[in-house]
């Protein structure tokens, strides 16, 4: 409650409005992104743990609308499609390595930044996202210096829905507690053979001229010409939101298409 505004609320999961007052829970946090986390509560359900991240930035410098352009997105898989474009030139922070590209774009007072990843030619994001550690991260962050550039970078938009019990958290290691028989979750309830059931994990990220909203629940059940370089996010992407001052990532994201 003190470091993360938690809250506790005793609900009748019997009740017919027991999915209405969770969905409104998490509509209100994310600002109406995310109106939806369960579709149905199981009255056999002893706890849900929800957890709801909500940003919303606007850009240092802002693109201009008028500089927008219909232009070409190469998807991984070799087709096209047509893109809202976005054009700026400014001074932005840059570094590159030799899986990627690496572009930190600031928001409002310069406390958070999205850092876009893009894949040197013959790369792919699978291959940035395969390189990527904890080291080699902060080796990047560290050797961003500032470049005057011209950036050329898609409107886009992204929602998402990944059952994390399924594959994602057990391929990570976490296994136990969601074996009915072996999991030990004592530390949380004086109940016995309690074991996580489902984790629903729900994104929504939006860019544009203005900044990036970006929204996150997880529930456990253009073109001017220019002598200045360009940095052309044409083909797919990945991006981050960070806090700066703590390095903490809010939101991490593969762009495959618009």
């Amino acid at each position: 409650r003190t470091y993360y505004d938690a809250e506790v609320q005793a609900l009748d999961f019997s009740s017919p409005s027991a999915t209405a007052t969770i969905n409104g829970w998490c509509a209100r946090k994310t600002n109406n992104r995310i109106k939806e986390i369960v579709k149905r509560v199981d009255p056999t359900t002893f706890m849900y743990l929800i957890n709801a991240v909500y940003f919303k930035g606007a850009w240092t410098t802002r693109f201009e609308k008028k500089n927008t352009r219909s232009a070409d997105f190469h998807r991984a898989d070799g087709s096209t499609q047509q893109v809202q474009m976005m054009n700026l030139k400014d001074t932005f922070r840059c570094a590159s390595s030799d899986v990627c590209d690496y572009l930190e774009m600031d928001y409002g007072n310069h406390a958070f930044s999205m850092v876009i990843m893009l894949p040197k030619d013959g790369k792919t994001t699978q291959d940035v996202i395969a390189m990527m550690d904890g080291k080699k991260w902060a080796d990047a962050m560290q050797s961003l210096t500032l470049k005057e550039i011209r950036v050329l970078l898609p409107r886009f938009k992204a929602e998402c829905e990944y059952p994390m019990h399924e594959h994602i958290l057990p391929d990570m290691g976490m296994k136990l507690p969601f074996n009915s028989e072996l999991a030990d979750l004592s530390g949380i309830a004086d109940v016995t053979g309690l074991y996580i059931s489902k984790v629903i994990h729900k994104t929504f990220v939006q860019v544009d001229e203005e900044g990036t909203e970006a929204a996150a629940v997880t529930s456990v059940d253009v073109m001017a010409t220019s002598e200045s370089p360009f940095f052309t996010v044409d083909r797919p992407f990945v991006f981050a939101i960070r806090e700066k001052s703590t390095g903490v990532i809010l939101f991490i994201g593969e762009i495959g298409e618009i």
